[in-house]
């Protein structure tokens, strides 16, 4: 905790030195996110090619495992820590994935479940605490400032969360709001990936894209929304 907000030459130098094995893992989590959502999940079609991921969502798991290799062959070069990275990256979105596809079982059964309220709370924090994940990772496409992350998410938690439950049944009207998350994620990971390789990647890129997809889509669901 002391080193995380301290202003130490050291630490920032520790920082900067594991930044390409943070971005390369976190990239490879994000990218393994939107293939997932692209070729197995329900989803309300947006743009050309999704229905056709979606029929063909066995194709999945052949290609994250190529991409995976790809990535870990190019990184051998670079740094072998990168290559660890992209493992740690791929086995992060595949062991929260697993306690997601739980937790929503669960989730469904927990009303029927004679569990004590506290039980209750603290698996409900559990369920929480997995899906928090993709948004700790999603930070570094930003910042590699861990206070800026800490807050950055606690905030965005408060938000969201409260901006959800007070409006869920008018969010549910913008069909195409979740399509442009899942490409701003497509976008963060493709930066994250390009930016441990050496790239350099604007800082204000990252946010200018992030909005501008979302934005896009939310045009798009607003467009619909209005049709109907």
């Amino acid at each position: 905790m002391t080193a995380t907000f301290s202003s130490d030459a050291r630490v920032v130098d520790a920082v900067e030195k594991s930044a390409p094995m943070l971005l390369v893992g976190g990239g490879v989590f994000l990218l393994f996110l939107f293939l997932h959502w692209l070729f197995l999940e329900s989803k309300n079609f947006c743009l050309a090619g999704e229905k056709f991921c979606y029929k063909n969502g066995v194709w999945f798991y052949s290609i994250v495992s190529v991409l995976l290799t790809v990535i870990v062959w190019l990184a051998l070069d670079e740094n072998p820590l990168m290559a660890f990275g992209a493992v740690v990256g791929s086995t992060a979105f595949f062991i929260t994935h697993g306690f997601k596809q739980n937790a929503e079982q669960r989730e469904k059964d927990l009303t029927n479940q004679k569990l004590s309220d506290v039980s209750k709370i603290f698996y409900l924090e559990v369920i929480d605490a997995t899906f928090s994940i993709d948004g700790v990772l999603g930070a570094f496409a930003f910042t590699l400032s861990v206070p800026l992350i800490l807050i950055g998410n606690g905030i965005g938690a408060l938000v969201v969360r409260q901006v959800t439950i007070g409006n869920i049944e008018n969010i549910k009207k913008y069909l195409y709001l979740k399509n442009g998350a899942m490409y701003s994620i497509l976008f963060l990971g493709m930066i994250m990936l390009l930016d441990s390789f050496g790239w350099h990647i604007p800082s204000w890129l990252s946010p200018v894209v992030t909005f501008g997809v979302v934005g896009y889509f939310f045009y798009k669901s607003k467009l619909v929304k209005v049709n109907i």
